[in-house]
């Protein structure tokens, strides 16, 4: 009987240094991601909440091992510790619940930011074919020759050498170019919310859920306290 109990302590010994092993990993792997901190930048503060929801089932079983065994063969200083790690449990809790409004204004502002940058890049790009079509009334085949390279770089192609061949061929060609560049931009930014959102959904609901079992461990860590 007494080496049956000998072996449990051993093994509730093994499980909770085990958890604080992997309570001093979960420690360095919070500050890597929180330094260098960027507070009031939205998509570092979005990004950093999905890092750390990413990250917090190595703290949860680091918690979960440590109080295993409750208060059996417990030393004076890890008394002490247990009571602070209690509270801490409950800190967490409320900062992961505080991360949902966090994260629901951030990918808000995120997405915004995105839609505004993809617009104004296509704006750039647009008056640029419009100022291209705007010279062609008025050139002369070495001018119209030099917007064929321009509209080369611009992704439409203009290869003959007859001027007014070519000032047809490019006419005909910006009008596509410029339906193809606001659907394609429309594309981008449906690419881009869908994926933000649908990130930003498994980070929301994970901190619901990390903001849950941490209230229910200092719950349950009452004889700790």
């Amino acid at each position: 009987m007494n080496d049956l109990q000998g072996e449990q302590g051993f093994s509730i010994y093994r499980l909770r240094w085990i958890g604080y092993g992997l309570l001093i990993l979960s420690l360095l792997d919070a500050i890597a991601v929180l330094i260098p901190a960027n507070f009031g930048n939205r998509l570092w503060e979005l990004q950093t909440i999905g890092a750390v929801v990413e990250r917090v089932p190595v703290p949860l079983l680091a918690m979960a091992l440590i109080f295993f065994g409750e208060g059996y063969d417990r030393r004076g200083l890890e008394d002490l510790f247990l009571k602070v790690l209690s509270w801490v449990c409950l800190l967490l809790a409320l900062l992961f619940l505080l991360m949902l409004p966090l994260g629901i204004f951030g990918a808000i502002y995120v997405n915004n930011q995105n839609n505004q940058q993809i617009t104004t890049q296509a704006k750039q790009q647009l008056a640029q074919l419009q100022q291209v079509e705007e010279r062609l009334n008025k050139g002369t085949p070495e001018d119209l020759r030099n917007l064929a390279g321009e509209l080369t770089r611009l992704g439409v192609p203009a290869d003959t050498q007859n001027p007014q061949q070519l000032k047809e061929q490019i006419l005909s060609r910006i009008t596509p170019a410029k339906e193809r560049l606001q659907t394609q931009s429309a594309a981008v930014q449906s690419s881009q919310r869908l994926g933000l959102f649908k990130n930003a959904i498994k980070w929301l609901l994970g901190a619901l859920i990390s903001s849950v079992l941490f209230f229910t461990l200092w719950r349950g860590t009452d004889w700790a306290r």
